[in-house]
């Protein structure tokens, strides 16, 4: 057979044939479990992020750290700019101010899954990454 690459090195038979793993182990495989973080729903201002505790929003919600209106496009879970009047849902008339409060029915709350990153201290409580932090360098 003619080879198709002329330098040295390619396809050469007389190197080191690959060293052989050594065989799997028969029989049914191991099963070990990970401690895995769980999930939850979380609320958060469109503008700045902070979590929303309180999960009843009304048309007089505002967000408890930039006073933004929560009863508004830019909170609600049909917010598409792509689409028409950048709402997934029918809608009759496009609301021009996104960030500012409206009256539509069809609004509901932008929810996302997140994962909790607590760790748990050995008292049993929680501890934030400020004072881990702080903790990692006590003398």
């Amino acid at each position: 057979m003619e080879r198709k690459y002329r330098q040295a090195g390619y396809m050469d038979r007389d190197r080191e044939e690959k060293k052989h793993r050594p065989p799997k182990p028969q029989g049914p495989p191991e099963f070990r479990s990970r401690p895995m973080p769980g999930f939850n729903d979380v609320h958060r201002c469109a503008l700045c992020g902070t979590k929303i505790l309180d999960a009843d929003i009304g048309l007089e919600s505002h967000c408890p750290k930039c006073r933004a209106d929560l009863h508004s496009c830019k909170q609600c879970s049909f917010f598409d700019s792509g689409t028409r009047f950048e709402c997934t849902q029918p809608i009759l008339e496009r609301i021009l101010k996104k960030n500012a409060r409206n009256q539509c029915t069809v609004f509901e709350m932008k929810k996302s899954v997140e994962r909790e990153t607590s760790s748990s201290s050995g008292q049993g409580g929680t501890v934030d990454a400020r004072q881990a932090f702080h903790n990692l360098f006590k003398k």
